[in-house]
């Protein structure tokens, strides 16, 4: 089997993008509490922070809901039933004579 590591999102990476959202909002805080003026004077770097985290943030959206070629596959394969059965004529089951009270079983 492959390794997908590249398709999806471990536990470190994830904690590392939770690690960058916690630091841009305390420097957020901390330009604010700087006074008037101080937050809107950082907004360089707040540009880069926020680009920096919103990068992250889509890989991680990206990641965090892509199939495995292995799920992809159970889906198509699930997908292509319902479609067919969708398309194919309503099954009827042809009467037989068999009847479950009379006992068949040949006699040996």
């Amino acid at each position: 089997m492959a390794d997908h590591d590249e398709e999806t999102y471990g536990e470190e990476r994830r904690r590392e993008l939770e690690r960058m959202l916690r630091q841009l909002a305390d420097r957020i805080r901390e330009l604010d509490a700087g006074g008037p003026g101080r937050l809107l004077a950082g907004a360089g770097e707040l540009m880069r922070l926020i680009g920096d985290v919103r990068s992250e943030l889509f890989h991680y959206e990206v990641r965090a809901t892509y199939d495995t070629p292995e799920v992809a596959d159970s889906r198509r394969i699930v997908r292509d039933a319902k479609a067919s059965a969708e398309q194919a004529p309503e099954q009827t089951w042809d009467k037989t004579d068999w009847d479950p009270t009379r006992d068949d079983a040949p006699e040996w």
